[in-house]
């Protein structure tokens, strides 16, 4: 499993969800204080790893995929549901 999100990531998701940071807080079993935290974050996401872990799981769940960086960089997906 990753365990890497960037800041834009992780509001780009929260965007693709139509979630604010309380909807993820709830998601994810962390404190809203804690998303805002890390959405700030200069460069890459600073904090717990199973925080972290908690965040990607909860957006995973709901459909969005993480795209790694590659020759174009980081992105997210949000997944088709059927």
């Amino acid at each position: 499993m990753q365990a890497f999100i960037t800041p834009k990531q992780l509001k780009a998701a929260r965007a693709l969800l139509g979630w604010d940071q309380e909807q993820l807080a709830i998601a994810a079993g962390v404190s809203k204080p804690t998303i805002a935290r890390l959405e700030n974050s200069a460069g890459g996401t600073r904090g717990n790893l199973n925080t972290i872990r908690a965040i990607i799981d909860a957006l995973t769940k709901n459909h969005i995929k993480l795209l790694g960086p590659n020759e174009d960089g980081v992105g997210v997906l949000l997944k088709d549901v059927e």
